[in-house]
């Protein structure tokens, strides 16, 4: 079995920016030469997190509305009054998707549906430079 581990790096601008990931993903499969196995994809960072949706501005704008409704920013955060940097509402988004994601691969492709994207979701109230760590494990 081959292990092999990569990076993505990107900018964001924070406050739920969501970004797709599924071509950066794709090109590290490929050159990984995993045929069957599987992708775990891990970003580092407690204000952030990754799932799969499908990446069209209506289901981008109802996911963000979402977000606002179950943690709302405006809201008073007790992560806030320790830290003072105001993003307490970031961690617990994060905390509601989680860090990781894994996904199989078949024939050196990613098992996504149709209409499947794998995203980054970037809850900080801030941009940032981010990363993602990609472990691809198979024959």
């Amino acid at each position: 079995m081959t292990v092999k581990s990569m990076y993505i790096q990107f900018n964001t601008r924070g406050n739920c920016d969501i970004i797709d990931i599924s071509g950066q993903v794709a090109a590290s499969i490929q050159e990984s030469g995993v045929k069957d196995g599987i992708v775990t994809l891990f970003t580092p960072s407690s204000t952030s997190a990754l799932t799969t949706i499908e990446y069209e501005p209506g289901c981008l704008s109802d996911l963000k509305r979402a977000f606002d409704e179950l943690v709302d920013p405006r809201r008073e955060y007790a992560h806030n009054a320790a830290w003072g940097d105001g993003n307490g509402h970031s961690h617990l988004r994060a905390a509601l998707l989680k860090a990781s994601l894994t996904v199989p691969l078949v024939g050196g492709r990613m098992t996504l549906g149709t209409w499947q994207q794998i995203v980054y979701l970037d809850f900080d109230n801030r941009p940032r430079r981010r990363e993602v760590v990609v472990q691809i494990m198979g024959d």
